[in-house]
């Protein structure tokens, strides 16, 4: 756990990368964490574009307002949440269940009907609101992921994401960018904050223990 902590103090939202390439099974550790993490009903209601392509990434700078990051990095993944959630959607991963535990779909039927309940009291936009908000769990991941890999790694919403999404064919994927996660190694020449201290609330001010809630 110690270990662990460290890490997280190692890291910071570089702002400037080597454009040093990673080893590829370091962005594959990171990209499996994110697979594995949590999301709600399971569902996984989002993809990760995982972008090396140089030349992509300079058609991508414009759009992400000139961060020199997205050209400076190694990878760049980009969540992308589904565009609403569906009743098809839910089928489908009631089947992936029942495959991968080998048991009846017929015996998740709660569980399906749980879900088709939730889908009813959401709207279109509203269900992509709720996908959205999943990315950022796997976003997290990713993050505390690159730093025990001693990868640096920049979480980014200052993007145009009507502007990528039309770039990327995202569309026509029924996907919506929400957010982009550089991966690189940071810059220590140009990069101002590379020993910064880290900037936190004091974990008397960010902690509200039990003890001191009013319940009623």
């Amino acid at each position: 756990m110690m270990d662990l902590l460290e890490k997280m103090n190692w890291r910071y939202a570089t702002k400037r990368m080597t454009g040093e390439k990673l080893p590829p099974e370091k962005v594959e550790r990171i990209v499996e964490s994110i697979r594995l993490t949590a999301s709600g009903f399971g569902l996984q209601p989002y993809n990760v574009l995982v972008i090396e392509d140089e030349e992509l990434k300079r058609r991508i700078l414009p759009v992400a307002n000139n961060q020199p990051q997205i050209v400076e990095s190694s990878h760049l993944l980009i969540f992308a949440a589904w565009d609403g959630i569906t009743e098809n959607k839910i089928e489908n991963h009631i089947q992936l269940v029942a495959n991968t535990r080998n048991i009846p779909a017929e015996s998740l039927q709660g569980f399906k009907n749980s879900m088709l309940g939730w889908l009813k009291s959401h709207t279109h936009e509203s269900s992509f609101n709720w996908a959205a908000r999943q990315t950022y769990i796997a976003l997290g991941t990713g993050i505390v992921a690159a730093a025990v890999e001693d990868v640096d790694a920049t979480p980014m919403e200052g993007f145009n994401a009507a502007g990528l999404d039309e770039l990327l064919g995202l569309k026509e994927k029924g996907l919506r960018s929400t957010s982009i996660l550089a991966l690189g190694y940071r810059d220590a020449d140009k990069d101002h904050l590379v020993n910064a201290p880290k900037v936190r609330k004091s974990k008397e001010d960010f902690v509200i223990r039990d003890s001191s809630l009013a319940t009623v």
